[in-house]
């Protein structure tokens, strides 16, 4: 299951498990529907859904026990989770704007965007194959949604509109072929594997291209700077929550969400470096 799924079902059994204590409570004193709702604070009843156990707000707030650790890690991981969903949605939607904007896609490497496509292609097959509910992959389509109008995009302002139309047909067909040949017992199931499997080396090779398109053009072009902080927050965030899981930084993928954290940080300096070069030179 996804992380927005995870978190999903974490938060609504939170809040049944939450609504229910409160219920309880309420019978002993002939408290309406309404009071029960009443009984929370918005305050507390935000931090009790989203980023802490009653236990934990205990601690904090009653016997104010501010240094409890386990409990602050429990909050910093809710908080990461969080982070890491709306880092998703919200990435590339600046990137977009820019474009649309400004009528131009320079300095965006188109493969970099391929194999952005492709990364995500790998995992959302994987979960439509296994039949996964809609919540486990929802994250995954929205980041597709994006990255394949950027690709048209990139094509449409370069003045090859007809590729980028082809590019969302073919991509369109290919998916089609590959969802109903993944459900056939005479395709090997490794195919899905293997395209799970080298979606994070595609991640960091993408963004090994931008850097180098960035450095080969001397500027990075449209390319957003909020999309890059977004994007190596949400990195940052993934090698946190692999550390969390594996506990071990040489273990693959803690080294391979390092290198895509690292590149991200590279891309987030080469667009401050390039724009206060761009900025002196206008002032000159």
């Amino acid at each position: 299951m996804g992380l927005f799924g995870e978190l999903l079902q974490r938060f609504s059994s939170k809040s049944e498990g939450k609504h229910s204590r409160y219920t309880k409570l309420c019978e002993t004193m002939a408290c309406t529907e309404v009071d029960v709702e009443e009984l929370l604070s918005p305050t507390e009843e935000f931090l009790l859904t989203y980023l802490m156990p009653k236990k934990c707000y205990d601690y904090f707030f009653v016997d104010l026990n501010v240094l409890h650790v386990p409990c602050w890690k429990i909050v910093l991981s809710q908080t990461v989770g969080i982070w890491i969903i709306l880092g998703t949605v919200l990435a590339q939607l600046p990137q977009l704007w820019r474009i649309l904007r400004t009528r131009n896609a320079s300095g965006i490497s188109w493969w970099s965007v391929l194999l952005h496509v492709y990364a995500i292609t790998g995992p959302l097959l994987f979960c439509i194959t296994n039949n996964f509910p809609l919540e486990a992959w929802a994250e995954r389509l929205f980041m597709l949604i994006q990255c394949l109008a950027m690709g048209f995009l990139i094509q449409h302002y370069n003045r090859n509109t007809l590729k980028g139309v082809l590019f969302l047909l073919a991509y369109a067909v290919v998916m089609l072929l590959l969802t109903f040949a993944l459900t056939s017992p005479l395709v090997p199931e490794c195919i899905v594997s293997v395209m799970q499997a080298s979606s994070m080396l595609a991640v960091v090779v993408s963004r090994v291209i931008q850097v180098a398109t960035n450095y080969l053009h001397g500027n990075t072009g449209q390319l957003s700077p909020m999309s890059v902080f977004l994007v190596f927050t949400g990195s940052l965030a993934l090698v946190f929550t692999s550390l969390q899981e594996t506990g071990d930084w040489s273990c693959l993928s803690t080294l391979t969400h390092l290198i895509a954290a690292s590149l991200s940080c590279l891309l987030l300096a080469q667009v401050v470096c390039y724009q206060d070069c761009s900025t002196k030179d206008k002032t000159e």
